[in-house]
């Protein structure tokens, strides 16, 4: 049964640009607008979120039933991109989930920006909060042009045994630890590689056991 506040949801949409698509199955126009509330919902936790893909794919195996429809939602804001995945025996459950997942992720980026900027550590200078802002705009004017690439999509090549079958790209931008770990979270990964801006070095944030993460730096011999 349909609840009142679920048909009030699905009547909404979010200010952002929304693209939804089907692998293997076709979206018809009820869903879309069951999509486009809960995306409106998401969209209050970070305003701002510019651009969400939505993908749907339905991947026939009798083995597997309860996972045979998975959706995939990719938002993307102000110089960050947030994804999450789910599946299910249905995509009113998966997207359910998948939503779930995304929201956890957002507002725990959300606590993390609240500590940082409270007394808990050392507040940035007002410089620095301009320079941020300054970066923040002129980044949103850019994906304001046109609808952003997703910087972690695959290139997968012909399957040949005993080769690398599998390529990342995305852009190598300095940014400080705490950043990097909200990052990971926004992604969904177990761990992040990025290029420390404290020290201009390749690193790599990752979980460990509870809510701890962990740090490796790669350093050079001759700086040994």
């Amino acid at each position: 049964m349909t609840s009142a506040d679920d048909r009030t949801q699905d009547a909404l949409s979010p200010s952002a640009q929304v693209t939804i698509t089907g692998r293997n199955v076709e979206v018809p126009e009820h869903f879309q607008e069951r999509v486009n509330g809960k995306l409106a919902k998401i969209e209050k936790l970070d305003p701002t979120l510019t651009f969400f893909h939505v993908e749907l794919q339905h991947e026939p195996n009798p083995r597997r039933e309860a996972q045979a429809n998975r959706i995939q939602i990719t938002a993307t804001g102000k110089g960050h991109l947030a994804r999450a995945e789910a599946k299910e025996d249905s995509f009113y459950a998966a997207l359910e989930s998948a939503v779930g997942k995304m929201e956890r992720s957002l507002r725990k980026v959300k606590v993390r920006r609240e500590i940082s900027m409270g007394g808990h550590r050392k507040p940035k200078s007002t410089g620095e909060i301009a320079a941020e802002l300054a970066a923040e705009a002129a980044q949103a004017r850019a994906k304001a042009e046109e609808a952003p690439a997703d910087p972690y999509a695959d290139t997968v090549e012909d399957n040949v045994p005993g080769r690398v079958v599998r390529t990342k790209e995305h852009p190598a931008t300095p940014m400080t630890v705490d950043e990097a770990l909200s990052e990971m979270e926004l992604v969904g990964h177990d761990f992040y590689l990025f290029i420390n801006s404290e020290t201009n070095r390749p690193s790599v944030v990752y979980r460990r056991h509870a809510y701890d993460y962990g740090l490796i730096t790669l350093v050079p011999e001759d700086a040994q």
